[in-house]
């Protein structure tokens, strides 16, 4: 142990035992001069260090000469301990008082002798004694000199500084002392009105309203602890209190039994109620009375933490969550539908705030939407885009891959398939954050404001909900242009324009500054991998698809792959194979992978390779690729929603048309009928009245003949016509004659 000048020593046992603070150290001389602080008493004896400490201010401090081989001695008997003593809060806090910084200044002037450590020692050295060093104090300062031996036992008892010296008002006995009134004390404070009027006349009144004693204090608190949180306003507060803790007589009254009327001066006023919950709790437990326990916990509690506390880097820690957007959006098969709003997910990086990706949907929240959310994030950029239908954008490189750590939200992680996949993914650090507690998760939260914000501006359909909510504006849904397609082209080009230039200059350190780091989500992150802090964990295609999107089942036809009423083709295979297969021995299904954010594409396992195979949609398929699955099975609804009006109209044309057809057909059994009985006796072949019936209709589309010049007819050959036709015609004339 050194024994230097201002050391505090505590001598445990002998003659000696006691608090001693060094004033001069002389190895060569053999000398060791101390101001004892605390002789020790019969009652000291018991008393721990900070009692010994913290004695009376007024005690006198005696200078003792001691032989330093002495205090070497006890100190290899191991009887000398070291104390180590730190100033009050009060006495390092700056004077903020001009009247105590001159006061204090005062006493500086006048004690700079004790405090200048060569004066001091010459002094104690050549006068044996301090009484130079007094006198020299009071003709400096012009205090006298019992003061100088006060100032003197400051700075023995707290050391040797200016600090020692600080005027201590704040110790006369005024805020946070108790003085409850009782027998022995009478209430403080001003008198009443009544009390004034009756001492000029020399009468002495007692106060109507009594001090507040201890008994009541503790009535006050203990009814205010029964109070649950929040605690209403002062007012109902301070009733519930009365009528807790001081109604204590009852009565009969119409056979009820009921409290009595306090008399005056038997319970605490409003003021001194409030005076005890004042003093009695701390600014920070009167802001907890004022709400909840969680509010205050997510809205009032000081933002000491950062999010990224325990995060390695970029790409180590990803939290997920998702909202309902406020716009409208419209259907891309009929602008005129109006969809609805959409769900949006959003993944942030928690290190370096960058948002790694996106997914909207029109359902959910849900842990498959969640899944598919985490493909958009973890899948290559430019398969992303495509589907996206958008121009690739890639603000972060490397591009994310699959996280070490991932937040969720409660709802979606307590979940079997969300444990399935994490094993699936190899995911051990999935975790949610406590419900209630969106504070917890601000790095994820703030991407959905600034995403609402940008959309209140610049998308027709945006919902300002804060407006709605303060204003009580109704809003026209009618408004709304953007399809989800549209919408999610949107929040592309605003996540990319964050990541790119969100301001980050508060993340910076002396070393990213040095090497001119970017300050925004993208530069933080490129400046994280570049340094070899970053976390990238490689996943194969086919494992992301796998694990990450929806499955089902397609056919296979003799027309082709047919994937939910959709015909899909292998763009890089020839499939007449297979639908020749498929045609002559019989369909069968296959497992295939999709993605609901739109139709352009399917994936199944390559039977004849490895890994998966992307499947394009046909040309001629029933569907085109700019339409999401929600809204192709959204048409698709619709259409069956009318399918019993089609069959009742198509039902009805055809019992129409039947109806017709059966007139005509009576209509002609009619006709028949009628014909005379003599054109049935000989009748020609088809194949002849199929060639009267085609020359009739030949001779009555021709133009009338015109009149030719006549010829000289041939007697013979009429003579054989006119016979041919008269045999022809006389048997149906004679049977005629005989009808």
């Amino acid at each position: 142990m050194d024994l230097m000048h201002n050391k505090v020593i505590k001598i445990v046992s002998g003659p000696l035992k006691g608090l001693y603070r060094i004033l001069l150290s002389e190895v060569l001389q053999n000398l060791l001069i101390v101001a004892c602080i605390n002789p020790p008493t019969e009652t000291d004896q018991e008393k721990s260090e900070e009692e010994i400490l913290s004695i009376s201010q007024y005690r006198t401090n005696q200078i003792v000469w001691l032989n330093y081989q002495d205090v070497v001695d006890l100190e290899r008997q191991n009887l000398i301990l070291q104390v180590d003593t730190e100033l009050d809060a009060m006495q390092l806090n700056p004077i903020n008082i001009e009247s105590n910084s001159e006061r204090h200044q005062r006493r500086v002037l006048a004690m700079a002798g004790f405090l200048n450590f060569e004066n001091l020692r010459n002094r104690l050295l050549t006068d044996g004694s301090c009484g130079q060093l007094v006198k020299d104090a009071v003709d400096a300062g012009g205090f006298s000199k019992p003061h100088i031996y006060h100032l003197f036992s400051l700075l023995c008892r707290f050391g040797f500084s200016k600090n020692s010296l600080k005027v201590e008002y704040y110790n006369c006995g005024a805020p946070g002392v108790s003085r409850p009134c009782g027998p022995d004390r009478n209430k403080a404070g001003a008198k009443t009105v009544k009390q004034k009027i009756a001492k000029s006349t020399g009468e002495i009144l007692a106060p109507t309203q009594p001090g507040m004693t201890a008994a009541w204090r503790h009535a006050i608190l203990a009814a205010d602890i029964g109070i649950p949180l929040p605690k209403p306003k002062m007012p109902t507060r301070i009733k519930i209190i009365l009528n807790s803790a001081f109604f204590k007589d009852y009565a009969y009254v119409n056979g009820q039994l009921r409290p009595t009327d306090l008399e005056l001066g038997t319970y605490p006023n409003s003021n001194q109620i409030k005076r005890v919950l004042h003093v009695n709790h701390s600014d920070i437990e009167h802001i907890i009375h004022k709400t909840t326990k969680n509010h205050f916990t997510a809205n009032n509690r000081g933002l000491v933490g950062k999010s990224w506390e325990g995060v390695s880097g970029p790409g180590h820690t990803y939290a997920m969550d998702s909202t309902v957007g406020d716009v409208y959006l419209r259907s891309a098969l009929n602008p005129e539908w109006i969809i609805g709003r959409p769900v949006v997910y959003i993944i942030v990086d928690v290190w370096s705030t960058a948002i790694v990706g996106f997914y909207v949907c029109l359902t959910g929240p849900s842990w498959s939407m969640a899944k598919i959310a985490m493909f958009c994030a973890f899948a290559d950029p430019t398969l992303i885009a495509d589907l996206r239908g958008v121009n690739l954008q890639n603000t972060l490189f490397p591009h994310p891959t699959i996280p070490s750590t991932f937040l969720f939200d409660r709802g979606e992680y307590l979940s079997k398939a969300a444990s399935l996949t994490g094993a699936s993914l190899n995911l051990t650090g999935m975790s949610y954050t406590p419900p209630y507690r969106g504070d917890l998760k601000g790095v994820a939260e703030v991407p959905h404001r600034i995403e609402k914000d940008e959309q209140f501006m610049f998308v027709p359909g945006a919902i300002d909900a804060r407006r709605k909510e303060y204003e009580l504006r109704k809003f026209d849904s009618k408004t709304s242009v953007l399809t989800v397609r549209e919408y999610t082209k949107y929040l592309y080009s605003v996540f990319n324009e964050y990541n790119m230039t969100a301001n980050r200059s508060h993340r910076l350190d002396a070393h990213m500054k040095a090497t001119d780091v970017h300050p925004s989500p993208a530069g933080l992150w490129a400046w994280g991998h570049s340094v070899g802090i970053g976390t990238q964990l490689h996943r194969d295609h086919s494992d992301l698809i796998t694990s990450l999107l929806p499955q089902s089942e397609a056919s296979v036809t003799r027309n082709g792959l047919i994937f939910d009423r959709m015909h899909y083709t292998n763009r890089s295979q020839d499939e007449a194979d297979e639908a020749t297969l498929a045609r002559n021995a019989g369909g069968w299904t296959k497992p295939v992978y999709f993605y609901p954010g739109s139709v352009s594409k399917i994936w199944t396992p390559d039977v004849t390779g490895r890994g998966m195979v992307a499947l394009e949609i046909s040309d001629h398929s029933t569907a085109s690729p700019e339409i999401t699955k929600d809204e192709y099975d959204d048409g698709h609804a619709y259409h069956i929603l009318h399918k019993g009006e089609r069959n009742h109209e198509n039902l009805l044309t055809s019992l129409g048309q039947r109806e017709g057809r059966r007139i005509l057909i009576d209509e002609a059994v009619k006709k028949r009928a009628q014909v005379p009985p003599s054109f049935n006796l000989q009748k020609p072949s088809i194949t002849e009245a199929r060639i009267l019936e085609k020359n009739a209709d030949l001779r009555a589309s021709e133009k009338p003949p015109t009149v030719a010049p006549r010829r000289p007819v041939n007697d013979k050959v009429m003579q054989v016509h006119t016979s041919r036709l008269h045999n022809l015609l006389n048997p149906q004339r004679k049977v005629a004659d005989d009808e």
